[in-house]
């Protein structure tokens, strides 16, 4: 099995960015197993993290851009495309602005800003998306994107411009040595009776031809020659992979895309998120160890509750310093089910919240200089309850650590019963002294 893999040194790339027209520089930090990929933005308060998953997608308008709170993060492709075609796995992207360098319109900065860091193999295996059976996707505008099961990874694309122009076939099998010959080269590129349109709407406010492609008629301007006769559809790939990263780990099958597009590529990478927590929810979990991380005793000498408001009866996995999975058995006995909805049981969101806050602090307090301190629940925000928990129901409450500094700590937070989530919160705590 192939390791998780990481960048063995920080390295930055400063330069002006495509839509927004802004200055930016972004910085590419080691990070450990399992942390994916995520952009921080520093020039923010608190320096918020968005996680490049696929339910952070917001607006796919000739660029593919996240948002989380009050975070949003436009471009995103280009970045993510080098890493997942370099196979880089985790990666901490820091950036001082809302937009990464667009560099030339390619990938082929950020190949060099990955090469220039050098790539170093993690002890953890990766763990592949295997397609068991197709995913398929048509769309209003003519797209077709399906995902058919198979071994490697294997992109075949047909580019179609207006009125058929430019119309182009590739099919690549996907690897970090041809992604960077073949893939990472290929530079962005627009249409001029699209230009006046994206202007209107406040884009490409940084574009020109030395970062763009520009097609006028049967000609195409830009500041050299083309550097592959099909550039159109080797860059559609390049989107195509960098779009896909959003499913949150290497997929292993075969992507055949007609007329492909961020909007299509992200809903791909949506439904391909969904077949995989589907999944998910149907496999069974079994314990690697007849033992809990922490037994109740355990838990009671971190944390200061007792009954009837502990809210987390074992913790059941630590994911190194930042990440853990606490259990709470929703029983009929609960106190609290006698005057909420009798007749009809349901466990207060209230005291989800609280089991949520409750495991990040457990997390917290793992570190030496906190022992023996006292999380106090500060804030909750973007709480959502999705689903009714009810007795008989397991919770199991993931929860991790964003920020950790001093005394203050900040956490995501999900409550999951038989593999759907059912609550979620951001949450923000402190530790004092008892």
């Amino acid at each position: 099995m192939e390791k998780q893999r990481t960048l063995a040194q920080s390295v930055c790339l400063t330069g002006g960015t495509l839509h927004t027209g802004g200055h930016v520089t972004l910085t590419l930090h080691p990070a450990p197993t399992g942390h994916g990929y995520k952009f921080r933005r520093i020039d923010l308060p608190d320096e918020p993290m968005i996680e490049a998953k696929a339910e952070h997608v917001k607006t796919v308008e000739r660029a593919t851009t996240l948002v989380e709170g009050n975070a949003k993060i436009h471009t995103v492709e280009h970045v993510l495309s080098a890493l997942a075609g370099m196979r880089v796995d985790n990666v901490l992207i820091e950036m001082n602005a809302n937009e990464p360098p667009i560099g030339d319109g390619s990938a082929l900065p950020y190949v060099d800003l990955i090469k220039r860091a050098g790539i170093v193999e993690q002890k953890e295996e990766r763990t592949l998306f295997d397609v068991n059976e197709p995913i398929h996707l048509e769309s209003k505008t003519g797209s077709i994107m399906t995902l058919f099961p198979g071994s490697g990874f294997r992109i075949s694309c047909t580019q179609v411009g207006p009125q058929g122009r430019f119309t182009q076939y590739l099919s690549l099998e996907i690897t970090p040595e041809i992604y960077e010959k073949e893939i990472a080269p290929a530079r962005t590129f627009v249409f001029y009776e699209e230009v006046k349109e994206l202007m209107d709407k406040g884009l490409i406010k940084g574009g020109s031809i030395e970062n763009a492609l520009v097609v006028r008629g049967d000609s195409v301007l830009s500041k050299e020659p083309l550097r592959f006769a099909d550039e159109f559809v080797r860059h559609k790939i390049l989107d195509i992979i960098g779009d896909l990263a959003l499913v949150g780990r290497p997929l292993q099958g075969h992507v055949v895309a007609i007329r492909p597009g961020h909007g299509p590529n992200t809903e791909l990478a949506r439904l391909i998120t969904k077949s995989h927590s589907e999944l998910l929810a149907m496999a069974p979990h079994p314990m690697t160890s007849s033992l809990p991380v922490l037994d109740i005793d355990e838990v009671m000498k971190v944390l200061p509750h007792r009954y009837p408001f502990l809210m987390v009866d074992r913790i059941v996995e630590f994911d190194g310093l930042m990440k853990a999975i606490g259990v709470k058995n929703v029983t009929i006995n609960e106190p609290y089910f006698q005057g909420h909805f009798p007749g009809h049981p349901v466990m207060p969101g209230v005291l989800q919240v609280e089991a949520m806050a409750q495991v990040a602090s457990i997390i917290m307090m793992r570190k030496t200089e906190n022992a023996g301190k006292i999380g106090y629940f500060m804030s909750a925000d973007e709480v959502k309850f999705r689903k009714p928990v009810v007795p008989g129901d397991t919770l199991f409450i993931h929860a991790e650590l964003t920020r950790a500094r001093k005394n203050m700590g900040s956490a995501t937070c999900q409550c999951i019963v038989n593999g759907t989530i059912v609550s979620e919160a951001k949450l923000l705590f402190g530790l004092v002294n008892r």
